[in-house]
Parts: structure tokens; sequence; C-alpha cells
């Protein structure tokens, strides 16, 4: 089946998800569960350079394009959307609003600015969107939310009284009134706080509970990752063994990793091997005596090379070949406890994906993450400088965001 090269503007959201063979690396690919929620679009409003945009997200999706066209914006846009999915207050989500702003943006007659995101998750539920408008001056707020399926509005709020630090809400409902109105915070989604506003009495209530839950378990479980190398080749603090969006302590998290699992130990020194110079036989980690951790790569007969040495596009494959093969138990992410893991999907935000790989690397790091991404329980978005590399690759989608 061909690939999917597609512009950064609305397009239809059943385009089927390419699949590639497994490799004999990877575990053969497990049933993809059918119920688990996943985002398939990612909608862009008015968000920094962005206007009306929509990119549909796949299993794999890849944001190509020239500096300066929004890629590194979209990514932290769906970063956003992942921390108030989860409960966050907008402070969090947004500790920069100002730079949200669409350029050019001018203030109206109360001088606020503000911007517009949103997405769609698919799941049990169908297809469920969620849209924000979100006040950045004079003050950061929540103007308006919109949760709809099947072109139903399941909660819409707005912003009544700019002298209130609350939203007028009103939610579904389908029984003797059909809908029921009430305040929220202004300070954060109203989604993820249906479940303790919501009794779920009756089919409408039900309807709105399992959409919001199906938004909510689709968003939450994101890991932004950018590996800096200049982090990455001293000895770490031997910590709590969680990767930090940086990877500033891979060193401390190969410690972990390699005396928990085995079997995804090998799996990622065989793509080390498969993407590093020279002979590769263990990537190993040794606590010092100072209480710091240190990593290197053991080139067989007693060589051992330190992770200082090697190269900048070695550091940075090494870092996303570790994330792709652990989970949200080593990466520094909030999953929904409250949801079974077979039901989950793991979301990784990959900045520069393809910054300082070479060729190989990039072809091997692509194959790795197509066939994690096959199995179900990971998703990727990834920003390139270009994706003519990755075409013919099955499993991907790539959205070209600076095509006129």
């Amino acid at each position: 089946m061909p690939q999917h090269t597609l512009p950064g503007r609305p397009v239809p959201l059943d385009r089927p998800a390419l699949r590639d063979r497994p490799a004999a690396s990877v575990p053969p690919a497990l049933p993809v569960h059918p119920d688990r929620p996943r985002v398939t679009e990612l909608r862009l409003a008015a968000f920094t350079s962005h206007r009306r945009a929509a990119f549909p997200l796949g299993p794999l999706t890849l944001l190509a394009g020239r500096s300066g066209c929004g890629k590194t914006s979209a990514l932290r846009a769906y970063e956003a959307l992942a921390r108030l999915g989860g409960g966050a207050e907008l402070g969090e989500a947004f500790p920069d609003p100002v730079a949200c702003v669409p350029e050019r943006a001018r203030p109206d007659a109360q001088r606020r600015r503000g911007f517009r995101i949103g997405c769609t998750a698919d799941g049990p539920a169908g297809p469920v969107r969620l849209d924000v408008a979100v006040q950045a001056e004079p003050e950061l707020r929540v103007v308006g939310e919109r949760l709809t399926s099947d072109g139903l509005v399941l909660l819409e709020t707005a912003l009544r009284d700019p002298g209130k630090r609350a939203v007028q809400a009103a939610w579904h409902t389908a029984g003797p009134t059909s809908v029921t109105r009430g305040p929220l915070p202004d300070d954060r989604l109203g989604t993820p706080l249906l479940p303790l506003r919501v009794a779920g009495k009756t089919p409408g209530q039900r309807r709105v509970l399992a959409a919001a839950e199906q938004m909510v378990v689709a968003l939450r479980s994101a890991f932004a990752c950018d590996p800096e190398p200049s982090r990455m080749r001293d000895p770490v603090a031997a910590g709590s063994g969680r990767l930090r969006s940086g990877c500033g302590n891979l060193a401390d998290v190969l410690w972990r990793t390699r005396a928990e699992c085995g079997r995804r130990h090998a799996q990622l020194v065989a793509a080390v091997r498969a993407g590093c110079g020279g002979p590769v036989v263990d990537v190993l980690a040794r606590l010092n005596g100072n209480g710091t951790v240190a990593a290197a790569v053991d080139r067989g007969g007693g060589h051992h090379t330190d992770l200082g040495l090697l190269g900048h596009g070695e550091l940075r494959y090494l870092a996303f070949a570790l994330v792709l093969l652990t989970g949200p138990g080593v990466l520094e992410v909030d999953p929904a406890g409250e949801v079974p893991a077979a039901l989950q999907s793991l979301t990784i935000l990959a900045d520069g994906f393809d910054r300082g790989l070479d060729p190989r690397q990039r072809r091997e790091l692509l194959g790795l993450a197509a066939r994690m991404c096959e199995r179900g329980h990971i998703r990727l978005v990834g920003a390139v400088s270009d994706g003519s590399w990755a075409a013919g690759t099955e499993g991907v989608t790539v959205v070209h965001l600076d095509r006129d």
C-alpha cells in the first residue's frame, strides 16, 4: 500500500493505518486492542503560526518541513492538550501563553488575545472532538470548550462574566431535563472534571462520561522527548530510573533497565549495534563510588567506549531507541492508573526525530519505531526537517507543513 503524504490541512479521518513487517529483534506484533483510545487528529485553529490547520495522526506520524514552519509548536500544542487532559492547570500546560497567540493577532476592545486548539480521539465511543479556546491576555483562562460526538454537543462552556473565575458549563443529560448547567473553573479543562460532576444515571449522561473518559485516556499518556547529548555524556546522580524529557539521566535509566529486563535490554543492544559505528557487544552501566552512574558501549575484548565519547547523532539515536523500547514505567509520564494497560497507549512526541542522524541511523530508527507502533501500545508523532527519506516506509504517515 502507498505511503500517506499529506499537507497540513483538513483531511478525512478514515485513512487506513499502514503497517510494517516485524523484525527478528522485536517480538511479533500483538493484536491491536479495538477499544484502545487514540488521538487521530490534531487541530490548530489559531495557534502561533498555524491557522485553520488539521493534522491527521496515525500510529506513527512525521511532521515534516523546513525550520520555522511550526513543527515544534504543533508538538507543544499536543503536549499541552495531554497535560490538560490529565487535569493540569492552564499555567502548567502553557508556561508562556502569549507565545501561543497567533502571529499578528490584534486584541479586541477589552485588550484580550488568545488561541484555539483541539483534537479528535477515536475509540469505543466513536470519534470524539475536543475544541478549546484560551485567553492569554490580559490573564490566562479558558473562555470556551466544546466536546462533541456525531455532531451532538456533549459539553459546552463559555465565559459569561469576566469578573468571575468560572465558566458557565452545560452538559448533555437526555433525561427529564435535556441539559444540566453549572459553573466550572476557568483555569483547567472541564472534560476531565466531568466524571466528578455527572452521575451517569441516564443514557445521555453515560454517553457524556464515555466520551470524556475516552478523550482523557487518549490524551494523558504522552512523553515529549528531545534528547540533549550535552547532558548525556557525563556520569549522573543515581535517581528514580525514570527517563526525563531531555534524556540527561540516560545512564541512570540504563542502569535500571539492564538489571530489570534482560529481553528489552537485548533488543536495545541490537538496535545500537544496527545504528552505531564499530562493534557493539553490550551497553553497560556502572554505579560509581560517589553515587553517580556512568554508561559505556562494550566493544568486546575488554574495550569500552564511554557515552561521553560517542557522537551527537549516536547519543540521540541511543536515547530514542531506549524510549521506543521501554514504556510508562520507565518514562516520566502520568498514565491513567485506573484504566487497564491493554486500553492505553503511550504517545511519544519526538522533536528533531532526524536531527544529527546519518542516513543509516534514520532508517534503523524509523524501522524500530514502525515495528513498536504496530504493536499498538506506543504511538509516535515526530518532527523532521525532511520527510523524503521516509518515503515508501509502511506504517508511516508523513504530513508536510510547508506546502502551499
